[in-house]
């Protein structure tokens, strides 16, 4: 069965060097020396580009050749939703706009005083928006893997500084647990993606793209469990420096605890599946989703 290792790749040498491409000369430069690394992944990265491959040819219906062409298109443009994350997150001078599509339902969500739940997935670019949601004047915690190793962590953590939201970091000593329950009980907001989970995690499993898929249960359970208002955000690239957010209107699960879980999965694949048929080349779960 299908899960994520929790890791992800790059070293401090690679991004060190896009860095400093950034800070003198922009993201044009960086981007056209990301061609020549997306290229490298295209070829002799196959561990990862079968299951890329396989997504667009079986899922999304592309024939071979096109197939191809967007697997090169995914890797180029998830190189860039990293460049833009590190330039966002760094305040480097930039010309990034956004169009904030549903940003009042945030702010309803945040005047309701109760606090609340942010899904996502690894679509799109959702990060880049989520380092502007100091916008909604209000503490934010994100949920995540420990996926980076540390020595780039810290790395980046010095040119990008301190970020204005709490991490809370997913450990196998189940702390996240508690923290988690901590903020939504201070009426916070906690965004976490709910298409990935290590081995021996809970999961729930629903259609997607016409094939059976699993999904992590917690980020469900705890709409279900807390019944605070619930969001679906996404932010996507659609062009070199425009990105477009969308988030929906809050939604609160209650019935009893396993049809609130349903209930909250099925909204959740149903808003994803949309977003995947709409952006399909920046799906970016490297490993055999489905199987």
């Amino acid at each position: 069965m299908p899960s994520w290792e929790g890791k992800s790749k790059g070293n401090k040498l690679g991004y060190g060097i896009f860095i400093f491409i950034l800070r003198y000369g922009g993201v044009y430069p960086a981007y056209f020396l990301l061609r020549f690394v997306a290229c490298y992944y295209f070829i002799f990265s196959w561990s990862s580009s079968r299951p890329i491959y396989q997504y667009f040819h079986t899922r999304i219906g592309y024939g071979r050749w096109r197939s191809l062409v967007n697997l090169y298109r995914n890797y180029y443009i998830f190189g860039q939703t990293l460049i833009d994350k590190i330039v966002v997150m760094a305040d480097m001078a930039n010309k990034f706009t956004f169009d904030f599509d549903g940003e009042h339902h945030l702010r309803e969500m945040v005047s309701g005083g109760r606090g609340g739940i942010l899904l996502s997935a690894h679509l799109g670019n959702w990060e880049v928006a989520g380092h502007l949601f100091k916008r909604l004047q209000t503490r934010i915690n994100i949920v995540m893997f420990d996926g980076e190793h540390q020595r780039i962590k810290e790395y980046l953590a010095a040119v990008t500084g301190d970020r204005n939201v709490n991490i809370i970091v997913i450990k196998d000593d189940l702390s996240h647990i508690y923290a988690i329950n901590e903020a939504l009980s201070n009426r916070e907001l906690v965004c976490m993606h709910a298409d990935r989970f290590l081995p021996g995690n809970k999961t729930v499993t629903a259609p997607l793209l016409g094939h059976d898929a699993r999904f992590p249960m917690g980020p469900f359970l705890l709409a279900a469990t807390f019944r605070v208002p619930v969001c679906v955000v996404f932010a996507f690239k659609e062009s070199a420096t425009h990105y477009h957010f969308y988030a929906t209107e809050p939604r609160q699960y209650h019935g009893r605890r396993n049809q609130g879980v349903e209930t909250a999965l099925h909204d959740f694949v149903s808003l994803l599946e949309e977003k995947i048929h709409r952006y399909p080349a920046q799906w970016f779960n490297y490993y055999d989703f489905w199987e």
